[in-house]
């Protein structure tokens, strides 16, 4: 049995869906589902039983469940880079993985956790998932969100007693299908589809950089089905404990992003920019956190084994748009 927590966010339930793909579903899934739509995450979804995130480690302290457990898919965690509750931060996405970490590692069995890219901070030593220990703790997140998850990557690198095999997976900017729940924090894609079709036409942040362009703001753009492709990898495959990115190694704009949304939402790829896209002042509250740049190095994930290539933005945004957002009914 394979535990996915998270089970009903965007990536966990995105995972359920390739593990059913594949014939998958001694499945046991772990989350809470709170108030939001999650639910219809997991609504095609065939799994073996369902656990409240609070009541998992009563459950594997019996011997016998614990014993079912063939792998751990850690995707459960507070992902709001807006955050502002240290504790509440710490407590979901420091403390309960470290226990998560603790039961893998007491019964020899694969572990693959979500990290997170925010850890890099703004890039001043580079987006390297092949750094010295000593270096990754040099890091500076720009934001609590970002210190959580770095905070439990630099935990796992002292530890003496760990899983068969560990991955924490350092995500990039991940848009698709199953992301209808999170509200502000749902991709660039999902949100310039929806502005389009009301309003035709989408706005982004000026640049407050020198150096960038209005819309020239640069982030590595991951399909949801290229992340899960590659999870499903590292679970399964015998691959070098450690950190490594998901990104595609190509980082793009979010004008690009943007006008390959609307084309795709439109019909038309001789779409104009100047008709579609206005630029706005970037709140203050965000100016000192954004980053301007983020691109994957992806020669770790290359050298580990994985050969398979990723979507191109032009193609990962068509597939979300045409088959997902434009449907009535846009789950996987």
């Amino acid at each position: 049995m394979i535990i996915v927590t998270g089970a009903a966010g965007f990536i966990g339930s995105a995972f359920i869906w390739k593990l059913n793909e594949l014939g998958i579903t001694d499945i046991l899934a772990v989350d809470k589902m709170r108030t939001e739509d999650k639910w219809l995450n997991l609504r095609k979804r065939d799994y073996a039983d369902w656990m409240d995130r609070d009541n998992l480690f009563d459950w594997l302290a019996d011997e016998k469940n614990a014993k079912k457990i063939t792998g751990v898919a850690h995707f459960g965690a507070c992902s709001a880079t807006t955050e502002k509750d240290g504790d509440f931060l710490m407590s979901n996405n420091y403390g309960y993985t470290k226990k998560l970490w603790e039961f893998c590692a007491e019964h020899n069995i694969n572990f693959v956790n979500a990290s997170s890219a925010a850890t890099y901070g703004a890039g001043e030593q580079g987006y390297n998932d092949d750094m010295t220990v000593e270096e990754y703790h040099k890091l500076l997140p720009l934001n609590k969100y970002g210190y959580s998850k770095k905070l439990f990557d630099d935990w796992a690198f002292k530890q003496t007693k760990a899983p068969k095999q560990w991955i924490n997976c350092k995500f990039f900017n991940v848009y698709g299908p199953q992301e209808y729940h999170k509200g502000r924090m749902a991709s660039m894609v999902f949100h310039t589809f929806h502005q389009y079709k009301d309003n035709g036409g989408v706005k982004l942040f000026k640049s407050h950089k020198e150096g960038y362009k209005d819309g020239e703001q640069l982030r590595d753009f991951v399909y949801i089905k290229d992340v899960v492709d590659l999870l499903y990898f590292f679970l399964t495959e015998t691959v070098p404990s450690g950190i490594y990115n998901i990104g595609t190694g190509e980082a793009r704009s979010f004008r690009d992003l943007s006008m390959a949304t609307m084309r795709a939402a439109s019909g038309n790829n001789d779409l104009k920019e100047e008709s579609v896209i206005t630029y706005i002042p970037m709140p203050e509250d965000l100016r000192g956190k954004y980053q301007y740049f983020t691109e994957a190095k992806m020669e770790k994930v290359k050298k580990a084994g994985y050969t398979k290539k990723f979507c191109t933005l032009e193609e990962g945004v068509y597939d979300y748009v045409v088959n997902y957002l434009a449907k009535e009914d846009p789950y996987l």
